[in-house]
């Protein structure tokens, strides 16, 4: 027998608690449309006219400029690709995880990418890892698996590997082993 309380439903916010809401939310942190709407979504009633409210909401945020998805998407970027050091695949995959545009996506990363040597921001993140040259195969294969969850390009990954001094038989078998995983993923 459980002596807990039950959890109370609660009453569905009206559009003024609603922005109030909305306006703690994104006080709290940076979020997209699509993020703010789905917490909005648990505090309105569940047909048409929580969606309207919803609705009214992100106009008005959008027309007071609390709410953009492309300056989110530029600031993401950025501070993805300074702080972390991902490559520009890993800030796209997080980018349409958290529900902005692809159109969106792809002028933001070309921007943000743009002068950006791919190979210095992969050694960038090496160094932040704190991650040595590899002295076998399967230290090689773990360096290659970490960069490819950054999100660089196996080009730039076998480049920094062979500057490593890689020898060839792990780099053929690193080789075998991508294009057998990329295959299986189409």
């Amino acid at each position: 027998m459980s002596f807990g309380r039950a959890p109370k439903k609660k009453q569905p916010l009206d559009e003024v608690a609603l922005y109030e809401y909305a306006i703690g939310a994104l006080g709290r942190r940076m979020r997209t449309v699509a993020e703010l709407k789905r917490a909005m979504r648990a505090r309105v009633e569940e047909n048409e006219s929580g969606e309207a409210k919803i609705d009214r909401v992100v106009a008005r945020l959008k027309e007071q400029r609390y709410l953009n998805d492309t300056i989110y998407a530029s600031d993401y970027a950025r501070l993805r690709q300074e702080n972390s050091s991902f490559g520009k695949r890993r800030v796209q995959q997080d980018l349409i995880q958290k529900g902005v545009h692809a159109n969106v996506i792809a002028k933001t990363l070309d921007a943000a990418y743009e002068n950006v040597n791919e190979e210095e921001l992969a050694r960038q993140h090496l160094t932040r890892k704190r991650v040595r040259k590899p002295a076998n195969e399967k230290e090689a294969a773990r360096v290659m698996r970490m960069l490819v969850r950054a999100g660089f390009s196996t080009g730039v990954i076998f480049k920094i590997l062979k500057k490593w001094d890689v020898d060839d038989e792990a780099l053929s078998a690193l080789e075998s082993i991508d294009i057998e995983d990329n295959a299986g993923a189409e």
